[in-house]
């Protein structure tokens, strides 16, 4: 069906050629506005080609996160450089899961931000063979999330709504390129719980808990910061393996801060292995005006259609 997603064509630049799939599906952070300012960035700063999927209602066709078991286009991931994964407690059906799994498996780089820790959560179809990415999995430990991007769902560590998140760089990794050229990573989304990142994960931003929703606010005492943004590798069942950036931080409010923005940018280069072409300051200006809704349950617009994101 037309319009069931949104392409931004990308502009001459280093990414041309290449092509992001940003899939965004989550009842609370306005995945559904922050991938597409993502994806305008990256296409028309960078070149990337960029596809925005969403979850539709099947019966009006308006982006409808709290439809959980539907995100048309995810077929645009077969022939997908990159993927930027932002969904929360997703069963879609297996023809969609199929897609994210494949790809996977493919060695190609993933992108998490914030709730994809906790992506897919399986109720209604126990018997899918897919259902083993559930966040709360025992078959495979903590399914996708823990598996795959390094951490499942654990809790919130800042009081969430009423503690912010200032980031902290890593002192051993400050030369990291994904790094080049961010600072003052602030958020107003809080810090998630971590109890132990899987694999070879190396922490580049770190998460201190602040004890108001200002970025003046101080830190809260007593408090340990949290990993917030690292790197791992995944290896997938067909031996492949991918790069991946986790990110617990990814809010659309979260998008206001230009440090996170260069960071998210430099995170898919990097992703790509593209290091080597990452500008000494990325340019992250926003594409067209940017007043993200504040996160909050039942607080998505109303009658968007994809389309409605189109440049």
């Amino acid at each position: 069906m037309k319009n069931e997603w949104v392409v931004y064509e990308g502009n001459e630049g280093p990414g041309r050629g290449k092509h992001i799939v940003l899939v965004s599906g989550d009842e609370e952070y306005r995945s559904e506005e922050a991938l597409p300012m993502l994806g305008k960035i990256l296409a028309t700063h960078h070149g990337f080609r960029c596809t925005v999927l969403f979850a539709i209602n099947p019966e009006t066709g308006e982006i409808d996160p709290e439809v959980q078991t539907h995100i048309p286009g995810l077929h645009h991931l077969d022939s997908a450089d990159m993927m930027v994964l932002f969904t929360r407690f997703r069963e879609l059906p297996d023809e969609q899961m199929k897609h994210i799994v494949d790809y996977t498996n493919a060695g190609k780089p993933v992108m998490g931000l914030r709730t994809a820790t906790h992506a897919f959560s399986y109720s209604r179809n126990l018997d899918s063979p897919y259902a083993k990415y559930s966040h709360n999995s025992e078959a495979f430990d903590g399914g996708y999330g823990r598996q795959v991007l390094g951490e499942t769902w654990v809790n919130h560590h800042g009081h969430h709504g009423k503690e912010s998140a200032r980031g902290v760089i890593d002192d051993a990794m400050k030369g990291h390129p994904i790094l080049k050229g961010v600072a003052d990573i602030w958020g107003p989304s809080d810090v998630y719980g971590i109890t132990e990142l899987t694999g070879d994960a190396q922490v580049l931003v770190h998460g201190q808990v602040l004890v108001g929703m200002e970025p003046t606010d101080a830190p809260k005492q007593d408090t340990l910061t949290m990993p917030m943004v690292w790197i791992k590798t995944y290896t997938g069942d067909e031996g492949n393996t991918s790069r991946i950036f986790n990110t617990t931080m990814g809010a659309s409010v979260d998008l206001e801060s230009e440090g996170f923005r260069r960071l998210l940018v430099n995170g898919c280069y990097w992703c790509m292995e593209m290091e080597d072409a990452i500008p000494e300051e990325s340019v992250v200006a926003y594409v067209g005006e940017y007043a993200p809704t504040f996160f909050g349950f039942g607080t998505f617009k109303k009658g968007v259609r994809p389309e409605d994101h189109g440049l």
